[in-house]
C-alpha cells in the first residue's frame, strides 16, 4: 500500500483534457480523486467529499477559483489549496494567496512539480498523515520535528528546521528568497531578504556542503536543492 492511500484530492478545472490527465496521474500515485467541471460544482463536492487538498483552476464558469477558495475558507474545513492559472500575473497570485490559497502553479506545468508541491502542502498541513518522509539522504519526521541526514540527526533551531524541511520537500524546484520568506517566516515578516542567505549559509555548514552542490545558488533567481 502506498503512503498516499486514503488521501483525498479535489480537482476543479473546466478543461476536460487537463482534468483527465491530472486525475489519471494522481490516481496512479495512490490518491483518491474527485473532479468538478466548474467552481459551483467544486464547492458542493468539497462539502461532500471532504478532501485533504483542492487543486483549483482560477478561470472557471459558474464560480471562479477565487470565490471557491474564499467560500472554502469560510467553512472552516482544513483543506490545502493549490491554484492553477494560465496567466503569470502577480495580482492574481497575490489575490489568491490573500483569499486563502496555499500555493499556485502557472500553466503549463510539469506533473512531477505538481506532485512535489502536493507532498509539501500535505506535509506542512497534515504532518501526521504520511508519517516520516524520505528524500535522498534526508529523513524528515515532522511529528518529532527531526531531520536525519546521512543517518545523523541534525542539530537545528526551529527556523533552520522549517527552512531545511521546506527546501528539501521542494527539491528540484527553484525557490526565490521571497517565496522562502513567505513560506518559512510568514507573510507578516518585516525583516530583510538577506536573512535567508544567513540561514542558508548556516545549513550548508551543518550539512558539510562547502561546494554548494546540495543547496545550489542560482544567482538572481534563488536556491535549489539537488539530491544526490
Amino acid at each position: 500500500m502506498k503512503l498516499t492511500n486514503g488521501i483525498k484530492i479535489l480537482l476543479a478545472d473546466d478543461e476536460p483534457h487537463i482534468v483527465q490527465f491530472l486525475e489519471l496521474g494522481l490516481k496512479n500515485e495512490g490518491y483518491e480523486v474527485c473532479s468538478a467541471p466548474d467552481g459551483s460544482a467544486a464547492l458542493d463536492l468539497a462539502l461532500e467529499f471532504r478532501p485533504h487538498l483542492a487543486i483549483l483552476d482560477v478561470m472557471m464558469p459558474e464560480m471562479d477559483g477565487f470565490e471557491v477558495v474564499e467560500r472554502l475558507r469560510e467553512t472552516g474545513e482544513n483543506i490545502g489549496v493549490i491554484m492553477l492559472t494560465a496567466k503569470d500575473e502577480v495580482e492574481d497570485r497575490v489575490r489568491g494567496l490573500r483569499l486563502g490559497a496555499d500555493d499556485y502553479m502557472i500553466k503549463p506545468f510539469a506533473f512531477d512539480e505538481l506532485l512535489a508541491r502536493i507532498q509539501a502542502r500535505l506535509r506542512n498541513q497534515f504532518p501526521d498523515l504520511l508519517g516520516e518522509v524520505v528524500h535522498g539522504p534526508f529523513r524528515i519526521d515532522d511529528r518529532r520535528k527531526e531531520i536525519v541526514y546521512r543517518n545523523q540527526v541534525m542539530e537545528l533551531s526551529p527556523t533552520e528546521y522549517e527552512l531545511l524541511k521546506f527546501i528539501v520537500l521542494n527539491h528540484g524546484i527553484v525557490l526565490s528568497k521571497a517565496t522562502i520568506l513567505d513560506r518559512v517566516w510568514g507573510y507578516d515578516f518585516g525583516g530583510e531578504e538577506n536573512i535567508v542567505e544567513v540561514y542558508i549559509r548556516s545549513l550548508r555548514d551543518k550539512l558539510g556542503d562547502k561546494e554548494h552542490k546540495l543547496i545550489r545558488t542560482l544567482r538572481g533567481v534563488g536556491y535549489r536543492v539537488d539530491l544526490q
